[in-house]
């Protein structure tokens, strides 16, 4: 086996995210489960996709099975990792299952397969304008989710029925498995395979979510958003996640931030920034102007004899915060704007106004190598 194998079994690829190879593995789970899918070879590749997420959805096995395919994935020796020559350490499954053989401390009997257990988180990402997001809002949000079935209550049989314990693994919901290697007997656990480690067998499914014991449903949920708030930020909601196992809680919604840029400002954390154009005769007399912030306009006294680059601040005016009292401020920073097109009276003006200030003679020329001799010779 090849290390990419276990990715084409859930049909994701080598760089798919955790939530991305946990949602390929319940899609795929739910449809070839033996309880659902009576087609031939559904149940091998039920037990396909178990064995793929297994290693998968576990981070340090992925990691290991990436390195050096299934043999790593399951602890094996060899492939270069210092083991014992060729020796890949066949079916056995690591250090827990030697001393698992040793000690018989079988690790995975002691858990209850039945026990309840949360389901599963889900994440809704929101799209707020800027305002919304300076000023908080509250949002009803729509999405899907599996919740209890109605009609079986989360059991998974049909109504009148309940499941029986596992004739084979008799409700443990593993099974041992004893493999002759080069060190002698190993003993290793692996999930049962009649009752998919469910430790129960489902006679007469339920017909409505086919012994699953979940459903979809289209879920609506009412979200407040703080005033604030800003992109990558979340908002964790108990309980409105997916539907739990065995009579387990509902997991949670994480509702992540995203707010759409203003084509008026600029913000960094309370801090608001806005640019403001001034054309030369409101920069050399001053003026005032009255500037847009996102609580309203504000008039600012713009004083003679500004330049380009000079910043005002309008305390209080920016973004409320978040994990604080009170309101940043709003930075207001001038730009000169200097005219493209003038009139004749407009460039009559400018040059009056050079003349009054002794700049008549805007551009010299400047003199050269021989305009220099040649004013030595005549004496100047």
């Amino acid at each position: 086996m090849n290390n990419t194998e276990y990715y084409d079994r859930l049909g994701v690829s080598k760089s798919a995210s955790q939530d991305e190879i946990k949602k390929a593995y319940r899609k795929l789970s739910k449809k070839y489960h033996p309880d659902i899918n009576k087609e031939a070879g559904a149940e091998q590749k039920y037990k396909d996709v178990q064995e793929a997420y297994e290693t998968l959805g576990d981070e340090q096995k992925r990691a290991n099975y990436d390195q050096f395919g299934a043999a790593g994935a399951n602890g094996g020796f060899g492939g270069g990792a210092g083991g014992f020559g060729g020796f890949d350490g066949g079916g056995f499954g690591g250090f827990e299952d030697i001393f698992s053989s040793f000690f018989g401390g079988a690790t995975g009997a002691s858990r209850n397969p039945n026990a309840p257990r949360q389901g599963d988180d889900l994440q809704y990402r929101i799209n707020l304008s800027f305002e919304e997001a300076i000023f908080g809002i509250e949002k009803e949000i729509k999405y899907n989710r599996e919740t209890t079935c109605h009609t079986c209550t989360g059991s998974g049989c049909k109504p009148g029925t309940s499941p029986i314990t596992c004739s084979k693994c008799r409700g443990t919901g593993v099974i041992n498995i004893d493999t002759q290697t080069p060190l002698g007997m190993m003993r290793r656990q692996a999930t049962c395979d009649v009752c998919h480690g469910r430790g129960q067998e489902i006679k007469d499914p339920c017909q409505t979510c086919r012994g699953t014991g979940h459903e979809d449903e289209s879920h609506s949920v009412s979200v407040k958003i703080p005033a604030g708030v800003e992109t990558g930020q979340q908002i964790r909601l108990q309980g409105q996640g997916e539907a739990g196992f065995n009579g387990g809680p509902y997991g949670d919604l994480f509702v992540v931030i995203s707010v759409q840029p203003s084509d008026k400002f600029k913000r960094d954390g309370s801090t608001i920034y806005y640019n403001l154009d001034l054309n030369f005769v409101q920069a050399a007399l001053g003026d005032t102007i009255d500037v847009p912030t996102v609580h309203g306009d504000v008039a600012l006294s713009i004083p003679a004899g500004t330049q380009t680059g000079k910043t005002f601040r309008l305390k209080g005016k920016g973004a409320p915060r978040l994990r604080g009292n009170g309101q940043g401020d709003q930075h207001v920073t001038v730009t000169v704007v200097t005219p493209t097109k003038l009139n004749d009276a407009q460039k009559q003006a400018l040059k009056d106004f050079a003349a009054a200030s002794g700049m008549s003679d805007v551009h010299p020329k400047k003199k050269g190598f021989f305009d220099k001799m040649k004013d030595a010779f005549e004496g100047e």
